[in-house]
């Protein structure tokens, strides 16, 4: 961070002169999970000597310290955020420092300069500003502030997250997609059923976000490509609200036919609410922020209700009744609620308490276009997620610190038409069900009967102690643990079957009978971890190095014998089955920054990162009773999972060059490497009777090199420009876990061979441009440009006419979002009208599927064969989207 002087007092020369702050920089401090940083520097007078015992204090916040014999400070647990530092020393003019900017796991510096007190002058304000590079970071890190996220045609955590360098589609540096971590206020969110986040967060909850795509540091775990840590807002000591309501829709007239969908409009089709208030209450020195939003969504592909699920269809003869009222409706929809509570007392000196819930609530329906004449019978989907719980500092002195966070995660899925099996609903509907002579089989009568739960409940602790050992020296350790109940699985199965009675359809129910339906089933599996970090920063020199321990165990059983799984072959051994091992990982990190005087620096970083498998690959199919019937040249009972697998682990490589080119320009140039080892992929274990399963190990592997360039130019006068461009190379042996048995029973041959793999995008390249200033009158413009990810071409069509896989690319991609908005101030209360434009080009194609016999989106040289395809619009981009909303708050004039 650069600190910049503005003169808001009258001031002689000769004070501005002796008033000047130097550069500083920013480095990598681990707090609480990273929801706070450290302020640090030195203060020193006109002649350049340090000066003793002056007062460094954080306006509005209980923080502070006193300058040492040297005139260096730190003050820890810093909320991220920008604010005003006030510098006091008897015999010398009070200096305010507004602005300055601190993130969460990093250090701002402060260098200030006091000027005698004889010199007559008004109180100085100094504004700071970060530096378009940080120099002293140790790895690759992308933080943006709530005011950056404001201004971004973005809505989500997720929107965020995608425009970062090194990102594809939630592959972060050509991972698998479950290789990251994120975090909400330093503690995961995780869902261990499949390793992606179980919370949706909204914007409007954003604090700061930090997206760290290469390596991280030891007290992040549970992860392989990268970390997303979301700081959350906070109540402050002034009372402050604000709500925001936006509408619009899809808007691609005259498009319908290239989209193959309805091009009306529907103008409130896509609806938003959301309303935030904040600050103290009666009780001493607590805050609280209270924060709720609705959204209403409806999807662009419109279907026509000519059916209802009752409706009956007769195939001798193929007459059908017709109960339907026409109407249009879109095939897909969600509502979703969603709100943050959160409470901060600090009544005690040294210690902090707070207490949060953040939860989401969602309802609606995916699209399905073999349902468009038939909408109705499309099975709904329900999602609750909650993650609350308490978090406790408490300050051992002015240079170390303790912290305790206790969370419970819960999440609850259901994908259902009837949520009880025995509904009777399902006999009077019966299945979903086509007529090959109309309308190309569109389903014209009955329900899905999709049926399927998953819900995961985990009770989290984690703790760390941080001392700052020395001004140049910070250790941190700790640890956390994880016990989690997984449920998954169909909460009873429906088929048709022929009565041989009366040779008539019945509904057959099965629940619960194992091994063929095995319904729901609960794993109890425990993880947990402990970590060292210990931190190094010089002038010329930051160093990072440090360990984590991982420990899994899933608490389960396997086969005593897999060449006898089912200990069902006669004359075989057959042992009892045997417990799950207890896995743990040791992975080290390292990170080196160094600065080259204040205007450039040269970083490396090294880091083992091991990841153990989602519980859903890992037990999916994991019962095998079911192989009591395995023969050879039988038929396929699927892969088999295996809860003991070891953890997946990958070895990442990164070095960069950062240079300051200006107070308002800088790029960054990072080149990196990873080694991937131990994926989970398939093998195929032979049995006594001469008969062949399939079962996950970790077999998998993978490399990615890359390199990615960004380019920040900070805002002089109305304009700034971002730039961040990557190109890697992604390539392995499988894209997905169970690949090789998909080969294996195609025909193909399964060996090992190194292809790219299915994200394989060598070039990404995403640029942001704004104009004006924010809150007043401004514009912002995103553009998103990606080469062609791989597929596999076919030249006919047929069996053995593919060529190698994934040895064709797609077409090209690029698409554009607009943000405008225009401030006002009616009635003492602070408005902003806005705009919203997404895909302003109407792009159809980004990176989605393409027809393997052209290589192609649009057209296929099998029409005939691929005519569902053809006609179906879900296989395109999202068209133009446009939202017109408002946002009011309190406060002054824009």
């Amino acid at each position: 961070m650069a600190i910049v002087i503005r003169k808001e007092a009258p001031v002689t020369s000769l004070a501005a002169g002796l008033l000047v702050a130097c550069l500083l920089g920013s480095l990598v401090a681990p707090a609480r999970g990273g929801t706070t940083g450290k302020l640090a520097g030195q203060v020193r007078d006109d002649q350049g000597e340090p000066i003793v015992a002056a007062t460094v204090i954080v306006a509005g916040t209980a923080l502070g310290a006193y300058s040492d014999s040297e005139g260096r400070f730190t003050i820890l647990n810093v909320p991220p955020g920008l604010h005003e530092v006030t510098v006091k020393r008897l015999g010398y003019q009070d200096l305010r420092l507004r602005a300055v900017s601190v993130s969460a796991d990093e250090t701002s510096r402060l260098d200030i300069v006091l000027a005698p007190e004889d010199l007559v002058m008004a109180e100085v304000v100094v504004t700071a500003a970060r530096p378009p590079v940080e120099l002293d970071l140790t790895s690759s890190k992308a933080t943006l502030s709530r005011e950056e996220i404001a201004a971004l045609p973005v809505q989500n955590l997720d929107d965020v997250v995608n425009l970062q360098a090194g990102v594809v589609e939630g592959h972060f540096r050509g991972g698998r997609e479950g290789e990251v971590q994120y975090q909400v206020d330093g503690v995961s969110v995780n869902n261990v059923f499949d390793n992606s986040t179980s919370i949706n967060v909204d914007r409007s909850l954003l604090q700061e976000v930090q997206v760290i795509s290469g390596t991280f540091d030891a007290e992040y775990g549970q992860a392989m490509s990268g970390v997303v840590n979301a700081v959350l807002k906070e109540g402050g000591r002034e009372f402050d609200w604000n709500a925001e309501a936006y509408a619009g829709g899809f808007v691609f007239p005259g498009r319908g036919d290239l989209r193959r969908t309805s091009d009306s409009v529907r103008p409130a089709a896509i609806r938003y609410g959301q309303a935030s208030a904040s600050g103290p209450l009666p009780v001493p020195d607590t805050v609280f922020l209270v924060s709720g939003h609705y959204s209403y969504f409806d999807d662009y592909v419109i279907g026509e209700r000519r059916f209802v699920p009752t409706d009956t269809l007769d195939y001798q003869t193929g007459q059908h009744s017709k109960s339907g009222d026409g109407e249009e409706v879109p095939l897909a929809y969600n509502r979703e609620w969603g709100g943050l509570f959160k409470l901060s007392n600090r009544s005690l000196a040294s210690d902090k308490i707070s207490y949060q819930a953040i939860a989401n609530y969602s309802r609606g329906r995916r699209g399905d276009f073999a349902f468009r004449f038939n909408p109705d019978g499309l099975s709904k989907q329900r999602t609750l997620a909650v993650s609350h719980g308490a978090d406790w500092t408490h300050t051992l002195g002015s240079k170390s610190y303790f912290d305790l966070s206790v969370r419970q995660n819960y999440f609850d899925y259901r994908d259902h038409y009837y949520e009880d099996v025995y509904d009777p609903g399902y006999d009077q509907a019966g299945p979903a069900t086509g007529y090959v002579n109309y309308e190309d089989g569109a389903v014209i009568e009955g329900v899905s009967f999709t049926r399927y739960r998953q819900k995961t409940n985990t009770f989290m602790a984690k703790a760390a102690f941080v001392s700052q050992v020395t001004p140049e020296d910070q250790i941190k350790f700790g640890g956390e643990l994880q016990m989690a109940r997984v449920t998954f699985g169909t909460p009873g199965y429906l088929s048709f079957v022929i009565d041989p009675d009366s040779n008539e359809e019945v509904l057959i129910r099965h629940v619960d009978e194992p091994p063929d339906f095995p319904g729901l089933r609960t794993y109890h599996p425990v993880i947990g971890a402990g970590f060292c970090q210990n931190q190094l920063e010089w002038s010329d020199l930051i160093v990072r190095a440090g360990f984590r321990l991982d420990y899994f165990d899933a608490r389960a059983y396997l086969p005593g014998d897999l060449a006898n799984p089912a200990n069902a072959i006669a004359g075989a051994p057959s042992p009892p089955p045997v417990r799950t091992t207890v896995k743990t990982a040791l992975s080290p990190r390292l990170g080196i920054a160094y600065p080259i005087e204040d205007k450039a620096a040269i970083h490396f970083a090294y880091g083992h990162f091991r990841q153990f498998p989602a519980i859903r690959d890992m037990f999916s199919n994991a019962d095998y009773s079911v192989l009591a019937n395995l023969q050879a040249q039988g038929i396929s009972y699927g892969v088999m999972g295996n809860p003991d697998v070891e953890p997946e682990k990958t070895i990442q490589y990164e070095v960069g060059y950062r240079q300051v080119l200006n107070e308002d320009l800088g790029f960054e140039i990072t080149a990196f490497y990873k080694d991937i080892r131990d994926l989970l992929g398939v093998e195929f274990v032979s049995t006594y009777n001469g008969a062949e399963y399939a079962r996950l190990t970790n077999v998998d592997f993978g490399n990615v090199f890359g390199a990615t360039v960004s380019l920040d130019h900070r805002r002089i006068g109305p304009a700034s420009v971002g730039l961040d461009y990557t190109w890697q190379r992604a390539l392995g042996n499988a894209s997905d876990p169970r690949e090789t048995a998909v080969r294996a029973e195609n025909g193909e041959d399964p060996r090992p061979r190194v292809i790219p793999f299915n994200w394989d995008q060598r070039h990404s390249l995403n640029v942001t441009v704004a104009l004006g200033t924010p809150g007043v009158n401004s514009a912002s413009v995103v553009m998103r440009a990606a080469s062609g990810q791989p597929y596999t071409p076919v030249l006919e069509s047929g069996f053995g006419y593919g060529l190698d896989a994934n040895s064709g690319r797609k077409p090209a991609s690029l698409s554009l979002d607009f943000r405008a908005e225009r401030g006002l101030f009616i009635g003492g209360v602070r408005s902003l009208l806005f705009l919203r434009v997404f895909n302003v080009f109407d792009t159809r194609f980004f990176n989605g599927d393409v027809y393997p016999t052209t290589g192609s989106p649009y057209y296929s040289r099998n029409p005939e064969g691929d005519k569902y395809a053809l006609m179906n619009p879900f296989r395109y981009f999202p068209p133009r989207r446009i939202e017109l909303g408002v946002r009011f708050e309190s406060g002054g004039a824009p």
